[in-house]
């Protein structure tokens, strides 16, 4: 294509130096791209800056608002349409076409929902973890991450699991992302430690998020919800994956993917459990 697509990318970034290169240059056809920083100390700014990105710099006070909701409020867009991209996320080379055709034909839809697989000990996960759907696309007056809880959650300073609640209708895209979101299995931990934080915290505070009109996100949100009332949930979140997702098709890669979730879900219920002793006891 000999024009660029009239769209806005964002993606926020601490320390993603060796991840950058890869998810900016597969989005280098879009208008404007804004790389939102918390002051990383790595060379992500100047490879950033070396790729044409708008670097802004993104302060968190600790609570609200968390980076991409800040970028969506402060800044100053000069497009209507917007695409949120984590830095260890790649978008393939067909869809510049298909954002630029659904950008131009989106009529009254607000949203676009796109897919992505998981990369993992070397392998594409095609069961666990997938069908994963993500509203990423969307017009940026119509659409902001969902507030689950007020409380300081020690998760950093980027949304964690909320979802975008667009005003209008949405559709989807047929193009789907690569994630590499867990080169290594201390990764993996270390990002999770943090996810079961926020995960406990808004469990804790009892909240659980609105149903968001796509099948794939308001069965596992719906799931969520009645396992919280379920004994053995590491268990039943192992069965899920393994099972539910045929999971087993991944080989030994999805049995320790369902594993390693079995482990999150118990530090969700016990950093639940945690949180609640500590509030009564004031």
């Amino acid at each position: 294509m000999t024009s660029r697509v009239p769209l806005s990318v964002v993606v926020p970034i601490k320390n993603e130096a060796s991840n950058l290169p890869r998810c900016l240059g597969s989005v280098q056809w879009a208008d404007e791209i804004f790389v939102v920083d918390s002051q990383s100390t790595d060379d992500s700014t100047r490879i950033a800056q070396q790729r044409g990105a708008k670097v802004e710099q993104f302060r968190f006070n600790g609570t609200w608002p968390k980076k991409k909701n800040w970028a969506l409020e402060n800044l100053p867009f000069r497009n209507d349409w917007v695409f949120i991209l984590d830095a260890d996320e790649v978008l393939p080379p067909e869809a510049e076409k298909e954002f630029a055709v659904a950008i131009g034909n989106a009529g009254n839809i607000a949203g676009y929902w796109i897919n992505r697989r998981f990369f993992f000990l070397g392998r594409w996960l095609r069961h666990a973890y997938y069908p994963n759907w993500n509203l990423r696309l969307f017009r940026h007056s119509l659409g902001r991450y969902e507030k689950l809880t007020d409380l300081q959650t020690d998760s950093g300073d980027n949304e964690v699991h909320e979802h975008v609640v667009v005003k209008g209708p949405t559709s989807r895209l047929k193009c789907e992302m690569d994630h590499y979101a867990f080169p290594s299995i201390d990764i993996f931990i270390e990002k999770h430690n943090r996810y079961s934080n926020w995960e406990a915290r808004v469990a804790a505070e009892g909240k659980g998020g609105d149903m968001l009109a796509h099948e794939h996100v308001d069965l596992k949100r719906s799931l969520k919800r009645f396992a919280k009332r379920l004994p053995f949930r590491p268990l039943l979140r192992f069965l899920y994956i393994y099972v539910w997702q045929k999971g087993f098709l991944d080989g030994r890669e999805g049995y320790y993917f369902a594993r390693l979730h079995a482990n999150y879900e118990f530090q969700i219920v016990a950093k639940t459990y945690e949180y609640r002793n500590r509030s009564k006891r004031g």
